[in-house]
């Protein structure tokens, strides 16, 4: 019942299991029988929660990394899944400044800069990724 709703990372079914009121032993059983069968596998869970925040959410990579550990997957799956991407990461910032400004309005204003700059460190993106997108994005303003 609780894998039908969605994945859910080892530790994080084990603490459900727990708070329900199994038993270690029983819990450990369960764990294994469900390993064994394939339904639970940390690895595939994080390439999958990878591509949802990639892909659904836009997080930059230090967000992703946080959703996923947030989801019970372990650091060294986390790390061996979340390899940075320069490249993905501006495609990705200039695609969510270009939807954000469409709520925004246009051309935001100095405070409306603060507002997309604090929105994009949020959404988990560094400060030279920021300057970067926001410096490329102003000059594609005044080109046009």
């Amino acid at each position: 019942m609780l894998l039908s709703y969605r994945s859910r990372s080892e530790k994080e079914l084990q603490e459900r299991l727990k708070k329900k009121g199994f038993s270690e032993r029983h819990i450990a059983a369960a764990l294994q029988n469900l390993k064994q069968a394939g339904h639970l596998d940390d690895h595939t869970l994080a390439l999958d929660l990878k591509r949802q925040a990639f892909d659904n959410r836009l997080l930059g990579h230090n967000r992703a990394k946080l959703f996923l550990l947030d989801r019970g997957v372990p650091d060294a799956i986390v790390n061996e899944t979340m390899a940075y991407d320069e490249e993905a990461e501006t495609q990705k910032i200039q695609k969510l400044i270009e939807k954000k400004l469409k709520t925004m309005g246009a051309c935001p204003d100095n405070r409306g800069k603060k507002k997309l700059w604090d929105f994009l460190l949020r959404k988990g993106y560094t400060y030279n990724t920021i300057k970067n997108a926001l410096h490329n994005f102003t000059q594609v303003e005044e080109e046009e």
